[in-house]
């Protein structure tokens, strides 16, 4: 079997501004972790899936800042984002031109998981499945009702094992971001799992799949690979992204396709997808406060505050549950019930033509 990850690395990120910027989104960022968190996604597939196998899709404007923290990376480019679909889509063609038989585990560049080897270990059973004809997918069990993930309903009885002894469920149904009673019946009830947006599959199955529930993309596709290798491959690529949908690989083909399977992960996985994320694995002080440990930072009873300080000092007095990020040239201050409104900064910026804080 020949395993390749897909690194989806077009994220912009917004909910990280204003550390994470256009020209340096998250991925690129170091956030609660020692390497930046797209290294971290690479490190922790070794051996299973060695550098040489991992192809990065991101967009044209991220290939120095790629160039610049990895050792010869295999980056496919996309001309505009188009959700992961279309990016999903471009990584299968490449791959099938040089191995028909390529199994793809399609991954996240940005996201934080505790045990390594726990997850090669998952990764390596998705990929017999997929090899075999079916789609198959990660998902988290989940340990309180959160609002911000999809949800996949499995079927705890119809199960098969792996090789090596890994649960592998039928998938019922993928569920969109529920609200917080919803949230809290699918935990009650059990059944239910966090939608990692990780997936597998051969390259020719989703492909197959984008032409039986979205012939647009695959036909564009088809025009694309048609001539790849050649001198017209950036200009038929960058025309047939201009037209294309803008639709996730959820939406578009796994909430349609058959013979879907997940696998319930226990692996210390967070999505990291906004600041207060990083109460769920950052290192915290006696007071519960997150990145205060440095010498640039000064807490005086102040309590479960996320804080990332800039070039000058920062100090917090008598203060509780914040978000606190000062760069050079901005600062932000949020209630940590709010970060996922900090993506209506972003937005405010562009309105009011702020590129320069963007």
């Amino acid at each position: 079997m020949s395993l390749y990850a897909v690194i989806m690395a077009g994220g912009s990120g917004t909910r990280f501004w204003p550390l994470s910027r256009r020209e340096r989104p998250k991925q690129f960022l170091a956030i609660g972790t020692r390497r930046t968190l797209i290294e971290e996604t690479l490190s922790r597939l070794s051996p299973l899936i060695p550098k040489e196998r991992a192809l990065i899709v991101a967009g044209e404007g991220h290939v120095p800042v790629l160039r610049s923290l990895l050792d010869d990376p295999w980056i496919v480019t996309e001309p505009c984002a188009r959700n992961t679909a279309p990016c999903v889509g471009l990584a299968a063609i490449h791959l099938l031109r040089s191995d028909p038989l390529a199994v793809m585990a399609v991954l996240p560049s940005d996201h934080h998981i505790e045990d390594a080897a726990a997850f090669r270990r998952l990764v390596a059973a998705a990929a017999e499945r997929a090899l075999a004809g079916e789609i198959v997918t990660l998902g988290i069990r989940p340990n309180r009702p959160e609002t911000g993930y999809g949800y996949i309903h499995y079927n705890r009885e119809d199960t098969q094992a792996t090789s090596k002894g890994v649960e592998v469920c039928a998938v019922r149904r993928f569920v969109e971001k529920p609200p917080r009673a919803v949230a809290e019946r699918y935990l009650s009830e059990g059944g239910y799992l966090w939608n990692s947006g990780m997936f597998f599959f051969t390259a020719a199955r989703v492909l197959s799949d984008i032409h039986t529930f979205l012939p647009a993309l695959g036909a564009a596709l088809d025009r694309i690979a048609a001539v790849l290798g050649t001198s017209d491959e950036v200009r038929v690529t960058e025309a047939e992204f201009a037209a294309l949908e803008s639709i996730s690989i959820d939406y578009g083909v796994m909430e349609h396709a058959d013979r879907v399977r997940v696998i319930p992960a226990d692996m210390g996985w967070n999505d990291v997808g906004h600041w207060a994320a990083l109460a769920d694995f950052g290192v915290a002080d006696s007071l519960g406060n997150v990145g205060a440990d440095g010498d640039e930072v000064v807490i005086v009873d102040a309590h479960e505050n996320i804080v990332r300080s800039g070039r000058r000092l920062l100090a917090l007095v008598g203060v509780s549950h914040l978000v606190v990020v000062d760069t050079d040239d901005a600062l932000l201050i949020c209630h940590r019930d709010r970060v996922q409104d900090v993506r209506r900064v972003v937005t405010r910026l562009e309105t009011d033509g702020r590129d320069d804080l963007l």
